[in-house]
């Protein structure tokens, strides 16, 4: 698996502080070490056990980053996932779902009990359940997007 660009990236190392950074403005919680200097939270973030991703706030949202463990679970390496609409990672039926999910963390800024069924890029379906999802700011403080954290999640037998 491409492991993309790698956290020593500069859009890697600026996209871990805005993911970073909105994840404990709402939720008052560190996904990392909060004493690690940027890079080492950036390769921290990258290499975490847990899979991470965000999407852009376009009207149809795009990928914008997916660490390690999501590029593992979606079986997608970097190149493919990012840039991937984020609602190709739902099944048809389960996007309706998504989007109120979508516009409830808009609404308040962070939910952390999200449950859902997913699909990788082989077409294995997987639910993730207990999954935090939050909204981005930029340095202005205005919504960029939204990013998804979840280290719980289970293989689901193919649809029959």
């Amino acid at each position: 698996m491409s492991q993309g660009p790698g956290p020593e990236n500069d859009y890697l190392a600026g996209h871990a502080a805005l993911l970073l950074h909105s994840h404990r403005h709402w939720t008052g919680r560190d996904l990392v070490d909060p004493g690690l200097a940027p890079a080492q939270a950036a390769r921290a973030l990258y290499h975490a056990p847990f899979a991470v991703l965000s999407h852009d706030a376009a009207a149809e949202p795009r990928f914008t980053y997916a660490n390690l463990a999501a590029q593992r679970l979606f079986e997608m390496p970097w190149s493919e996932i990012v840039g991937l609409p984020s609602r190709r990672s739902a099944e048809p039926v389960a996007q309706a779902e998504r989007e109120r999910l979508l516009a409830r963390v808009a609404q308040q800024g962070y939910i952390d009990d999200y449950s859902g069924v997913r699909i990788a890029g082989s077409g294995r379906r997987f639910r993730i359940r207990r999954a935090t999802v939050w909204n981005l700011l930029d340095a202005a403080g205005r919504p960029c997007g939204q990013a998804a954290c979840f280290g719980d999640w289970e293989a689901l037998q193919p649809p029959k």
